[in-house]
C-alpha cells in the first residue's frame, strides 16, 4: 500500500517569510498535525547544529510548527540527544546553551528546548527488539514518554550512512551515549596517548572500572567496556574519541533497529524533512559546510521511510539523475537504510507524492 509524501518547493533565493508561508501550506494540506489534541506534550526531534555549523534546520521554520501545535491546545517542546563525540553537545547543559546561541529561544522558535541528561540513568530507558544486531536498544526515555513524536530532519550527507533523513534523526538521534556507540559496529572509545595526562577524571565516571592509570596514561578493558562513552565527556583534554571510520557496513541496519525501538508502540507521529543547504556531511561537523546542489524543499509525510525515499528521490532528480550522496562517500549504499527499514515494517518506500 503506498503512502502518501507532500512536498512544496523551495528555493535558495526564497525570503525566511516565504518558506513559512510555503510550511505552512505544506503542513495544512499535508494535514500530518492532525495527529495533535490539546493538552498533548509535542516533541520535535530535531538537531541544533554543532558550534560553527548553519545547515541546521532554522528556528523561523520550527516556530511555524509550533504555533500550529499551539493553536491546537498542546504544547512544543525541541529536543535532541547528547553526542558520543567532543564538541558543544556532549554535556546537556552546554547542549541546551549552544541550542540557544543558534536561535532555539521560545520567543523565536516557539519551543522550550530540552536536552535529556542521560548520566541521571532514570532517563535511558533498555528496548527489547531482538533484531538481526540489537537485542536491547538503549534510547532516552524522554522520547518515548512524548504524546506526539515529530521528526524535523535536515536531509543531507553522511559519512557513513550515504544520507541522513528521518530515519537517522530518529535511529542516531534518540539514542543514549551506550546506544550510539552500539551502532558503530563495536567501535569502542579510544586514548590518545598524546592528549592523555593521567587525571583520572575518565576512570572515576567509568560505571564498570573498565579504566585505569597506568604510567599516568589511561587503559580501557576492552572485554570490560559496556560502550556507555562517559568517558568521552569527562575528559577535559580530548583524549578519548572513537575511530569513526569504522564499521559503516552494519552501522546503517543498527541506525535503523534503533529506530524501530523509538518508534513502536507510537501512535501520534510525523515526519518533515527540509531539503534545504543539502551538505556532503552532516550538522555535527563544527564547520559552515557549502551546498552540493541547489535548495529542493520540504517534505512531510506519516511515514519515515516514504518520507526519506521521496526526499531522496528528488534530490536525485534535481541532480540530474546523479547520486550525490554516492559521489560525495563512494564506500556508503545510501539506499541500505530504505531497504532495511521496509524490511523492518517501519514504512513502505512506495509513495504517492502530493507537490504544493
Amino acid at each position: 500500500m503506498k503512502s502518501s509524501v507532500y512536498f512544496v518547493p523551495v528555493q535558495e533565493s526564497d525570503e525566511t517569510v516565504l518558506v513559512q508561508s510555503k510550511l505552512r501550506r505544506l503542513l495544512d494540506e499535508s494535514r500530518v498535525l492532525d495527529c495533535v489534541s490539546s493538552h498533548d506534550r509535542a516533541v520535535i526531534k530535531m538537531h541544533f547544529g554543532e558550534e560553527g555549523n548553519t545547515g541546521f534546520v532554522q528556528p523561523q521554520y520550527v516556530r511555524v510548527l509550533a504555533d500550529m501545535i499551539a493553536a491546537k491546545g498542546a504544547s512544543t517542546i525541541l529536543s535532541d540527544a547528547n553526542t558520543l563525540y567532543r564538541g558543544r553537545r556532549v554535556k546537556s547543559e552546554d547542549h541546551e546553551k549552544l541550542a540557544l546561541e543558534h536561535g532555539f529561544t521560545p520567543e523565536i522558535s516557539g519551543g522550550k528546548v530540552v536536552v535529556p541528561d542521560e548520566t541521571n540513568k532514570d532517563n535511558c530507558l533498555s528496548v527489547p527488539i531482538n533484531q538481526k544486531f540489537i537485542k536491547k536498544a538503549s534510547i532516552l526515555r524522554f522520547y518515548k514518554d512524548a504524546d506526539v513524536f515529530i521528526s524535523v530532519g535536515h536531509f543531507k550527507g553522511h559519512m557513513m550512512t550515504g544520507f541522513g533523513g528521518a530515519l537517522k534523526n530518529i535511529g542516531m538521534g534518540c539514542a543514549s551515549r551506550e546506544g550510539k556507540l552500539a551502532q558503530h559496529s563495536g567501535v569502542s572509545p579510544t586514548v590518545y596517548v598524546k592528549k592523555c595526562i593521567g587525571c583520572g577524571s575518565c576512570e572515576k565516571v567509568c560505571p564498570v572500572n573498565a579504566i585505569s592509570i597506568v604510567n599516568k596514561k589511561s587503559v580501557i578493558d576492552k572485554k570490560t567496556c559496556i560502550g556507555c562513552a562517559s568517558c568521552i565527556a569527562a575528559c577535559p583534554y580530548g583524549a578519548m574519541d572513537v575511530n569513526w571510520g569504522s564499521g559503516a557496513g552494519d552501522m546503517v541496519e543498527k541506525m535503523v533497529e534503533y529506530t524501530k525501538a523509538v518508534l513502536d508502540g507510537m501512535e501520534k507521529t510525523a515526519y518533515i524533512n527540509f531539503a534545504l543547504k543539502i551538505t556532503a556531511e552532516c550538522d555535527c561537523m563544527a564547520k559552515d559546510d557549502p551546498r552540493i546542489i541547489p535548495d529542493v524543499g520540504i517534505f512531510a509525510s506519516s511515514d519515515p521511510v516514504s518520507v526519506d525515499q521521496a526526499t531522496y528521490d528528488v534530490v536525485f532528480k534535481k541532480a540530474g539523475n546523479k547520486d550525490i550522496f554516492k559521489i560525495a562517500h563512494p564506500s556508503c549504499d545510501s539506499r541500505k537504510q530504505l531497504a532495511y527499514a521496509e524490511k523492518l515494517g517501519l514504512g513502505t518506500r512506495t509513495y504517492d507524492l502530493v507537490e504544493i
